[in-house]
């Protein structure tokens, strides 16, 4: 398939300029094509990743990508999708912003093949050099206000009432299609790909290369993300599933995905994945003939780590979920271990109720909260609901002693199948 063809399959597509004409382009020659990204946090998260990994598709077929760092427009924020204005960062924080960014992105493009790499630019290199009396003259002037009143991103804004638009954002959309001038000019770049909340600023930049250079640029844009139950991709209770392991562990980036909707799982695999048509087909079946066994989620959540945190990693975050499954902990890492402490309830022990004699079970079992009484303790126990340290116990009379500890700090314990309190000696 050829790249219009591959992005068309996976549902890629939400809307694009002249089809025809982009389609005769893309199969007469590699394409040079850019994605832009405002740089207002120090890493990626997964909510960025369509448009980047669209980059990544459109590389590995021949073409040549540019992720486009917003150094500048990333000092004023895009309205685009927003209820109300971003907080305005300073050139040293969005420095240091692309800065971490740069190193994400090598495992999303690569920047080494000698046929075709990709390019990390900053717009703050073309944008900042201009005065504010050169900008109105030069790129101002080919926009009617009529016009960018008309584009929904900024009608949505001005349309609320309590936040309105500024007019510095209002603004963005000339630098976004002064971006798009700029690298036609400078790098013959004829394509832009965003979100299809991008599709006014895409075609602000198309009709500004068609007005200063008589040139035929494209745009296409790619779908926003919702969840089959209505809410926005990539946030989790605990806010946004970030790339940076520091940010959002491996652990948690794994479950993340392994925890998809059965609704979306086929669906995300062709988003996001690189797996063929054969093989995601294949998923699919399995998906339909046997949703319980999971094979899709686990295709999806292992492709993913695997894309942004390596083999290694992934394998670590299998066994930390094998382990709120009852897997063997024999052999785990702490750091492993410790990824699913905060996925879990916990509670401290002093370590000296653990020494000598130790603390009966029940004990332990009434003050982790997973029992109410020692008599309901027991009865767990006996009737061999009660693991400790995913090994099951059936004496009543078992004591917890500091050689139980895992790592010399924890014990796990879990009453019936899910539920899970680690306690921490200190």
């Amino acid at each position: 398939m050829n790249i219009y063809e591959e992005l068309e399959w996976r549902g890629l597509i939400a809307d694009c300029t002249d089809k025809e004409e982009l389609l005769k382009r893309l199969g007469s020659a590699p394409i040079t094509l850019y994605a832009g990204f405002d740089p207002t946090s120090d890493s990626l998260h997964v909510g960025n990743l369509v448009p980047l990994l669209g980059l990544r598709r459109f590389q590995l077929l021949g073409h040549h990508p540019i992720a486009l760092a917003g150094g500048a427009t990333g000092s004023i924020g895009d309205p685009s999708g927003k209820t109300a204005e971003r907080q305005l960062l300073t050139k040293e924080v969005l420095d240091a912003n692309i800065a971490s960014v740069k190193e994400q992105l090598r495992k999303l493009l690569d920047f080494d093949t000698k046929s075709n790499p990709a390019r990390l630019l900053d717009n703050a290199a073309w944008i900042a050099p201009i005065s504010y009396l050169e900008f109105l003259r030069d790129i101002g002037k080919h926009f009617s206000v009529n016009m960018m009143v008309a584009k929904e991103s900024v009608r949505a804004r001005m349309e609320d009432r309590d936040s309105g638009i500024s007019y510095t954002e209002f603004s963005y959309m000339l630098l976004q299609a002064f971006d798009f001038y700029h690298l036609r000019k400078e790098t013959n770049c004829e394509l832009q790909i965003g979100g299809s909340d991008q599709w006014g600023n895409i075609t602000a930049g198309t009709d500004l290369c068609r007005k200063k250079l008589s040139a035929h640029v494209f745009g296409l844009t790619l779908p926003l993300i919702t969840n089959a139950d209505g809410s926005k991709f990539g946030k989790s209770v605990a806010g946004a599933i970030w790339l940076d392991p520091k940010k959002t562990s491996v652990y948690r980036f794994y479950q993340f995905w392994i925890r998809t909707d059965d609704r979306d799982v086929v669906r995300y695999l062709k988003y996001f994945t690189f797996l063929t048509r054969e093989e995601i087909e294949a998923l699919e079946k399995q998906h339909t003939e046997n949703p319980g066994a999971r094979e899709a989620h686990k295709a999806l959540a292992k492709a993913m780590t695997d894309l942004i945190h390596g083999p290694q990693a992934t394998t670590e975050a299998i066994r930390a979920s094998e382990i709120l499954f009852g897997g063997e902990l024999s052999g785990i890492s702490e750091s492993t271990f410790n990824d699913i402490v905060g996925e879990v309830p916990t509670k401290d022990i002093e370590k000296s109720k653990l020494e000598g004699a130790g603390i009966p079970l029940v004990e332990l079992l009434v003050h982790s909260g997973l029992t109410p009484s020692k008599g309901q303790a027991r009865k767990d126990i006996e009737g061999g609901g009660v693991n400790l340290n995913n090994v099951r116990e059936a004496n009543f009379q078992r004591a917890v002693l500091t050689s139980d500890l895992l790592f010399g700090k924890y014990l796990l314990l879990r009453k019936g199948k899910r539920n899970y309190v680690v306690i921490t000696a200190r």
